[in-house]
């Protein structure tokens, strides 16, 4: 079952941190006050590390849904913030400035050529006007299709940054307590020096519930 659900490198910041909130539980801590050595909690520690996958698997439906949502989630933009709000405004800009300067240019080409203005700028400046008009065609096009991916991505569902928080708060708090917890308070109680100061678990209060880790 483990070797299914195997803690992801990048995850392993937060194995810890649960498992840092699991030893400050009330139970565990009183347990551990038994071992003033510090002896004991460097070995559930250390153990409880070395089962991270097995400690994984027991919460592996909500470290499965949170991979997932994670998956899907945008890995962060293809550009820098600055970049990427240069490039949008270069979108709806472009258009609009092709657009005019083509209409600019080919307005005067062809007063020019009613009027009969010798010399190749007449033209010239009917060419450039199409050529602009055609970039105006081009980068619209282009713009329309952004909107149309956007709103696609949308509509399928993107998960957004609290959605993606909430599946990993959600994976932590199954982490502590079908995980963490229960494998904790089953290594005391097969330490013969700890097992007998290990009071009943008590239901999940405040101490043993996950809050947002940075």
């Amino acid at each position: 079952m483990a070797g299914l659900h195997r803690l992801r490198p990048e995850d392993r910041a937060d194995f810890e941190a649960v498992l840092h909130l699991a030893l400050s539980t009330a139970d565990i801590r009183a347990a551990l006050l038994a071992d003033p050595t510090g002896h004991a909690a460097r070995y559930l520690r250390a153990h409880a590390l070395d089962a991270a996958d097995e400690i994984t698997a027991e919460a592996g439906d909500a470290y499965d849904t949170y991979l997932a949502v994670r998956s899907s989630a945008p890995h962060g933009p293809e550009h820098p913030p600055s970049k990427a709000t240069l490039l949008s405004a270069l979108s709806v800009l472009t258009p609009l400035v092709a657009a005019t300067s083509a209409a600019i240019l080919l307005l005067l080409g062809y007063v020019l050529q009613l009027a009969e203005i010798s010399g190749s700028l007449p033209a010239s400046l009917v060419t450039a006007g199409w050529v602009l008009a055609l970039i105006a065609a081009v980068s619209t096009l282009l713009a329309l299709t952004a909107l149309l991916r956007t709103a696609l991505q949308q509509r399928h569902g993107i998960p957004s940054a609290d959605r993606l928080e909430q599946a990993r708060i959600t994976w932590q708090q199954a982490l502590l307590d079908r995980g963490m917890l229960p494998h904790l308070r089953r290594r005391i109680s097969e330490d013969p020096l700890l097992r007998a100061t290990l009071p009943k678990p008590s239901p999940a209060g405040p101490d043993d519930t996950v809050r947002p880790i940075p």
